[in-house]
């Protein structure tokens, strides 16, 4: 089957700054990839391009078999994406947010009303269907922001760092929703700062200074670094690191 995400020496210079150097990697379909580095290593800069919002400078890469130069558009329409501050608009309904962003991705006003009726019971979130979004608790606002990020069932989801700043009972939950995205399909690509969330992963990528240093399932990794943890082979990694702002 063909990787859903492909990238060959894929670059991105700023100046006579090289952000990311010659990443090289594919991403499978239903696959869960971690995509690690501390600030400065160039992750933002390759999951921007990745998702058709900064041309590259020298390499190639496709996302769901869209070229990251001359299709961007379509990577758009055919990836789902989540940031740390959820992506929603406070001032709106919870129905109000899933109606907006199955608009936004170019849905049908009949697929994002039967949409709208199927996360509201999935997420159990029918009473709140009124209600803002600014009055949720943190956790409801995490799995709903999840949701509207996959409202249009893409093949992709981008994760930006989507569990900071939340309670490690609301983490895990998240990632039960993680599951079973990958489970139907859909490919999940995640960057996290917690390391115990990288153990989740199928396979984990870590960035040091603009190139890929370490790729391979958490389990082969510390075997390879002789390390009990992730946070044991980042650190291994990422202490050689010489820049300090992404």
């Amino acid at each position: 089957m063909e990787p859903v995400i492909k990238t060959d020496k894929l670059s991105k210079r700023f100046g006579p700054f090289i952000a990311c150097n010659e990443l090289t990697f594919t991403v499978d379909k239903g696959e869960i990839f971690g995509f690690l580095g501390a600030n400065g290593a160039g992750k933002t800069t390759a999951m921007r391009m990745l998702c058709g919002l900064l041309g590259p400078s020298s390499g190639e890469a496709t996302v769901a078999g869209f070229d990251v130069y001359t299709q961007t558009e379509k990577i758009k329409k055919s990836i789902g994406y989540m940031s740390q501050k959820f992506s929603l608009y406070d001032d709106l309904s919870v129905a109000e947010n899933i109606r907006f962003y199955g608009g936004i991705y170019g849905m049908s006003r009949p697929a994002i009303r039967t949409k709208t009726t199927e996360l509201l019971e999935e997420l159990g979130l029918q009473q709140e269907a009124r209600t803002l979004v600014r009055e949720l608790p943190l956790g409801w606002k995490q799995k709903l922001a999840f949701s509207v990020s996959i409202v249009h069932d893409p093949e992709i989801v981008f994760l930006d760092e989507p569990t900071g700043g939340v309670d490690p009972v609301t983490r895990r939950q998240f990632w039960d929703l993680i599951y079973a995205a990958a489970d139907s399909g859909v490919t999940v690509f995640v960057t996290t700062h917690y390391m115990d969330e990288a153990e989740y992963c199928n396979r984990v990528s870590i960035m040091v200074d603009g190139v890929i240093a370490a790729l391979d399932s958490p389990a082969n990794l510390k075997q390879q670094y002789g390390a009990a943890t992730m946070e044991d082979v980042f650190y291994e990694l990422a202490r050689k690191a010489k820049r300090k702002g992404d």
